[in-house]
């Protein structure tokens, strides 16, 4: 490929909407375009690396016996109807009609349309197990598409999915998955972690989560000392002992004038009502929280959530205990329409489903019984001091919508976790009969018995890899592609303006490509050398060949993009040199 006559134009600043380094290095080496908000073209260098990574998918789904089939984007509502996700996807989901007015879906995923495919062409456990498999654009109505391709709105997808007859073949094929995915993503060479992971909409009951760590990631995830891994969605609270009521002092209200906020009570529960024993601080406060819930028939509930006062609610903790319901914040018109509300001063009395607002009330897994708290007395500008959980109110259940924080306890006991960033790559559920009894996908046994098949999905975000990759492999002058996923082997670069180096640097190409080496032909012999070798960084070739004054004495340089090593080779050694 000659850069005289390949469609490229790369930029020396970074676009103004990029925020994090794949955006901006992708755009301006001349990967990829923007078109819109989350919606980027592949130029030719990024089909390339597009390419090398879905042969890669491609090889390692073949080693466990995937087979690869392809669905359109384009699909009817029915079969997401039956499943109740053309509900469930809420604003996620591109919706059209066609000229006849039927409703039509870009797919966002495709569970569906495996499942029928499978019930329309076998009906015999014979037939099973099968693992079929598609690398397809999916589409999805982001609402903050970020992050270049790390986060679009159209995006290219490895979805697989497992049908058996038995749990055990389930389990056999996830297993297969999970270290498909481990080869996998070895092989693209990003740092990553698998945490356990909510299986949220998807259902099923087991899910893992393959997880690049970069910083600028947008998942937040935990890790212990012994192993334990988690995304904070998937992490449930150390439960406390309960303890005995037995000697526990009597609630009692206290006016606490000013104080709507656990600073403000802290302080003035400190000066006004101090302790013997310590300070008063957020953790013995109980606060309560408000939220509206939107239901996919559009329908709303309000919900309480109890919670120590230190924490906050995390947003993504508490959408997924509560999907496929959206949150929406409780505004004064709600307020208005519950008097019995005192807003800053909210406590047990009021809420839950047998008490005077008849508000659903969840409470954090730590408010045990026999934990005494300060907390609301409904009352503009009282609280209520050594409230006690099981003598003095009860919830209606539990949430796990707390933040978690760096020093909690691991869930399994293996030590105090540590926070990181990440981005979601790859995600598989063992999905069970869900779709399967939605879609009546049945298969006759060996006893000659109607039994519903079980499922597992695999997805892996394949345009996502590419800035994964990226995210893990640049320095301060470009991107620096590992050899598994470059667009070439080598970026070689004529250094002068002197027909002698063009003619030399065309032998050494073809003597480069005939040992089967992609090269990447800088030839543009009006280029300056120096354009030429910010070029070449900036795109990010494995390896780089000068072809300059020294090829008078049969010397070229090589330099090594990754570690910036430079040596001279003579011409006559260098396919061996580059292919050894």
């Amino acid at each position: 490929m000659r850069m005289s006559q390949l469609f490229l134009r790369t930029l020396r600043d970074d676009p103004a909407d990029a925020e994090v380094p794949s955006h901006k290095l992708l755009v301006r080496a001349g990967y990829v375009r923007r078109v819109a908000p989350g919606i980027y073209s592949w130029l030719p260098l990024g089909l390339r690396v597009l390419a090398k990574v879905e042969a890669i998918v491609r090889e390692e789904m073949a080693a466990i016996g995937g087979q690869e089939v392809r669905f359109p984007a384009l699909l009817p509502r029915d079969p997401y109807e039956a499943t109740d996700r053309w509900t469930e996807y809420g604003d996620n989901l591109f919706r059209l009609k066609d000229r006849r007015g039927n409703d039509m879906l870009l797919g966002p995923t495709h569970e569906e349309m495996f499942t029928l495919l499978v019930k329309d062409l076998f009906g015999s456990y014979k037939d099973l197990p099968a693992v079929l498999y598609q690398i397809q654009t999916k589409y999805r109505d982001e609402a903050r598409p970020r992050a270049g391709i790390l986060r679009g709105r159209e995006f290219i997808m490895k979805d697989s999915y497992s049908f058996d007859v038995t749990d055990e073949g389930l389990e056999q094929a996830y297993q297969a998955h999970r270290a498909a995915y481990i080869r996998i993503f070895d092989r693209l060479g990003f740092d990553y972690v698998i945490v356990k992971a909510d299986s949220g909409a998807m259902g099923g009951s087991a899910s893992d989560e393959f997880l690049a760590v970069l910083e600028t990631g947008e998942d937040t995830f935990v890790r212990s000392p012994g192993g334990y891994a988690a995304n904070v969605e998937a992490v449930t609270t150390v439960v406390p002992d309960a303890i005995a009521f037995d000697g526990l002092p009597a609630a009692h209200a206290e006016q606490t004038p000013d104080t709507p906020t656990i600073e403000t009570l802290v302080a003035h529960a400190n000066a006004a009502f101090p302790r013997d024993d310590r300070p008063w601080t957020g953790a013995d406060t109980l606060k309560n929280v408000l939220i509206m819930l939107r239901h996919p028939d559009g329908s709303t509930e309000p919900l309480a959530i109890g919670l120590p006062g230190d924490r906050e609610v995390d947003a993504k903790r508490l959408e997924v205990q509560v999907s496929p319901a959206e949150v929406e914040p409780f505004g004064e018109e709600d307020f208005a329409r519950y008097p019995d509300l005192a807003k800053g001063y909210i406590g047990p009395g009021v809420l839950g489903t047998e008490n005077a607002t008849g508000i659903r009330y969840l409470t954090d897994p730590r408010v045990v019984d026999g934990t005494s708290w300060i907390t609301g007395a409904d009352v503009h500008g009282s609280h209520v001091f050594d409230l006690v959980a099981g003598r003095d109110f009860t919830s209606d259940g539990t949430i796990e919508a707390a933040e978690v924080r760096a020093g909690d306890p691991a869930p399994d006991g293996s030590g105090p976790l540590e926070l990181a960033r990440g981005m979601e790559m790859g995600h598989i559920f063992q999905l069970g009969r869900k779709y399967a009894e939605r879609l009546g996908l049945q298969v006759l046994d060996e006893n000659g018995k109607l039994v519903t098949v079980t499922m597992g999905s695999y997805g892996v975000g394949v345009s996502r890899a590419v800035a994964a990759v990226v995210e893990g492999s640049y320095d301060e002058l470009g991107i620096v592609w590992p050899k598994e996923v470059a667009p070439f082997d080598v970026h070689l670069v004529v250094a002068g303006k002197a027909p002698e180096l063009f003619e030399g640097a065309d032998g050494i190409v073809a003597d480069l490509e005939a040992a089967g080496l992609d090269v990447l032909y800088d030839d543009r012999p009006k280029m300056s050398p120096g354009v030429k070798f910010k070029d070449a960084e900036l795109i990010g070739v494995p390896t780089i060949v000068v072809v300059g004054k020294g090829l008078a004495d049969g010397v070229v340089e090589v330099k090594d993009r990754a570690t910036g090593e430079r040596r001279d080779v003579a011409v006559a050694d260098l396919v061996a040199t580059l292919t050894a």
